[in-house]
């Protein structure tokens, strides 16, 4: 697999998938071996118009372990020529003489595509306003893979801001690659899941259904994965966020009534959905999932950038999982 821009969940095939995780099971064995130059020489530009911590210092803490450079803005709306007037379009055009990866997330749904339809060098859309983030979508799958064992046959609860909510749109996009998985869609009135989602679920026959009582179905879901309501995209609604804050909260109660070998899961940050009581419970996914963003960022700098890709998962006769070839760069 050999990746250009990445700008949609639904761009990856199941294939595309399984080898992007197989690729990320290699990087944490690289992680663990003190990094590569895999990518010396190179340099990613982190492009981003909406706060972030997570995503942008995870792509950034990607490219720096695989041996590349990082150029940053963590304000591009207020800290670039943008100020100033500047078109999206211009200041990809500039970015693409200055460095070989652009990693963007922007306030607007759509715009990492326009990026990607003038770009020379690889979009990688860090999330755009409310459309999708994929790279959070597929760390996502691959934490559930991780702690499951499988992702076919899940029964997984998306709970919290749907209508707004890049994360779960992209999430699933790609639990429709996937055989037998059950959908429960839990969301205040105001912020319930957008009939674009709900068409492809249907079109691709993923059993969904919209449910009010997240209590009701804690003891049948293998993932329970809670979301915050976002203030800021309320804008001045503030009786529309007054509504859907504080609907559904993970507690210790909710947990009592769920399976032992299911898994809590958040994009985060978090405000008040989880109670910090839950965070010592060993379901609790959340901060695991957040490293595992790491090891998938590395897959995807390495198969936009990388000249000589290593085969995946191939087996270093240590039975490490890391290609030789790979081992031979780390530092």
């Amino acid at each position: 697999m050999r990746l250009h821009h990445v700008v949609a969940a639904q761009d990856f095939n199941r294939g595309m998938l399984e080898e992007l995780f197989d690729r990320a099971r290699d990087m944490e064995g690289v992680v663990a071996r003190g990094g590569s130059k895999l990518l010396d020489g190179m340099i990613m530009a982190s492009l981003f118009y909406e706060e972030s911590t997570r995503t942008r210092f995870s792509f950034e803490s990607a490219m720096l372990r695989l041996g590349g450079s990082v150029i940053s803005t963590e304000n591009a709306r207020q800290f670039s020529s943008v100020s100033k007037g500047e078109t999206l379009e211009d200041t990809i055009r500039i970015l693409n003489g200055y460095t070989d990866v652009i990693v963007m997330r922007h306030y607007e749904s759509g715009a990492a595509r326009r990026a990607a339809d003038i770009s020379r060098v690889p979009i990688i859309n860090a999330g755009d306003g409310t459309g999708q983030h994929p790279t959070q979508a597929f760390l996502d799958l691959y934490t559930i893979q991780k702690e499951l064992g499988r992702i076919d046959g899940i029964q997984i609860a998306v709970v919290g801001d749907l209508a707004n909510g890049r994360t779960v749109r992209s999430l699933c996009y790609l639990l429709a690659k996937y055989r037998d998985v059950r959908i429960y869609l839990v969301a205040p009135e105001v912020v319930r899941m957008r009939e674009d989602i709900k068409e492809y679920l249907a079109r691709n026959d993923v059993r969904f259904v919209e449910e009010s009582d997240l209590r009701s179905i804690a003891p049948i879901v293998d993932v329970l994965y809670q979301t915050r309501i976002q203030k800021e995209r309320f804008g001045d609604r503030t009786e529309d966020y007054r509504a859907a804050r504080g609907v559904y909260v993970v507690d210790r109660d909710l947990i009592s009534r769920m399976k032992p070998d299911s898994i809590i899961m958040h994009p985060l940050p978090r405000v008040d959905e989880i109670d910090v009581e839950v965070d010592a419970d060993p379901r609790a996914a959340y901060f695991r999932q957040a490293q595992n963003g790491v090891y998938i960022r590395m897959a995807l700098l390495a198969a936009c950038l990388a000249r000589d890709l290593p085969a995946p998962g191939a087996a270093d006769g240590n039975g490490s999982g890391i290609d030789a070839s790979l081992i031979s760069q780390l530092r």
